[in-house]
């Protein structure tokens, strides 16, 4: 059995500055005992979008505020630790730097190890920060503003690539198309919000990669197409229609291409594991979710995702992933660096290359 850990957690990677302490017992199981976000929606609004350099520097002003509250919140001191986490990447890199040096900070002066989180690994164990205990290996899918991709997670660093975007990611398509709409930003969840009540029919919007029998996604052709009728409308009524038809067509394509992995996975695997894990900010989106969901009791797949609060970018989940690799006797020296960019499956990104996690590779 391993020991206990108590991981500090550093997460800076976009727009938000977020610490948590999170405790893996021995016997696996998981605590939050803190997790604190500070957002930067207001200073970012103006611009319709993450501005870098205004990132970078709030992250620098708010980091160690926000850490100390974490700790405060949790009850526990520095000398609690057993280690402490931060997001090396992939994301913006005058981000990471900030979180990744304030960790390394506390790890040399508390002499407590240190463990460089790909970012993506954090998602990828989101799920179990809730009540449900999940097994490793599970299908998951991986969609948000900067990341869209399907892979099977046999356990921890253990990550193969099944499919991903060709072009932009899920979570992109929602926040330029609610941006066509005039919603404010963040966009997503405003397009949500316009949608209840629409009539997703009243718009027929392209299906992308149709011939294709594999699980990689395409976004870029809808986003165009939504974008070309939302020119065209004069009521709010048809704002609402066109806005339920986005997010029908995004979970359509979702559920299709995750429907095909799942029975590929079962031809593979007859006798194997069926857990379905979604995460990312997207999992927050009620449609999206219910029917992922319905796909994989379809299938005979359990289905999984993260508490709301922890499907966008949160400290928790790093440390989460911290503690996972502390328990598998993993952690880095502190000469580990930031990376804009860092695929989990790296094989596979190399063999690949114009296949991209979202954002034209931007964060990974």
């Amino acid at each position: 059995m391993t020991p206990e850990h108590t991981v500090l957690g550093i997460e800076t990677s976009c727009d938000e500055t977020a610490a948590a302490v999170v405790r893996r017992r021995a016997d696996g199981g998981v605590e939050v005992l803190s997790s604190v976000v500070a957002s930067q929606v207001a200073e970012h609004a103006p611009f319709g979008g993450v501005v870098p350099e205004i990132a970078a520097r709030a992250h620098v002003e708010t980091i160690e505020a926000i850490v100390e509250r974490a700790l405060g919140e949790a009850g526990v001191s520095y000398g609690g630790l057993t280690g402490v986490a931060a997001t090396a990447g992939p994301g913006l890199v005058g981000g990471v730097m900030v979180g990744l040096s304030f960790g390394k900070a506390v790890a040399l002066a508390r002499d407590l190890p240190l463990v460089a989180v790909n970012h993506l690994e954090g998602h990828a164990v989101s799920a179990r920060l809730g009540a449900e205990r999940i097994d490793y290996p599970f299908l998951l899918l991986l969609v948000s503003g900067g990341h869209c991709q399907l892979l099977h997670v046999a356990g921890v660093g253990e990550a193969r690539r099944i499919g991903s975007t060709i072009d932009d990611a899920a979570g992109e398509a929602f926040d330029k198309i609610a941006k066509t709409l005039g919603l404010p930003y963040p966009g997503g969840p405003a397009l949500e919000a316009l949608a209840e009540g629409g009539d997703a029919t009243r718009f027929t919007l392209p299906r992308m990669l149709l011939g294709r029998k594999d699980c990689d996604f395409s976004f870029s052709g809808l986003k165009t197409a939504a974008a070309r009728l939302a020119e065209g409308l004069t009521t709010e009524a048809e704002r609402r229609d066109l806005a339920a038809a986005v997010q029908k067509a995004i979970a359509g394509q979702l559920a299709e291409k995750s429907d095909r992995a799942m029975k590929a996975q079962v031809q593979a695997h007859p006798k194997g594991a069926r857990r379905f894990v979604v995460a990312g900010g997207v999992a927050a989106n009620r449609a999206v979710r219910a029917r992922l969901q319905a796909v994989a009791e379809m299938n005979g797949f359990s289905f999984s995702a993260p508490p709301l609060a922890y499907c966008t970018d949160n400290a928790a989940m790093i440390a989460l992933a911290g503690a996972e690799r502390l328990a598998a006797g993993l952690s880095d020296t502190l000469d580990a660096v930031a990376r804009p960019r860092w695929p989990l499956d790296e094989a596979a990104a190399a063999a690949s290359p114009t296949h991209l996690p979202g954002r034209k590779g931007a964060k990974a």
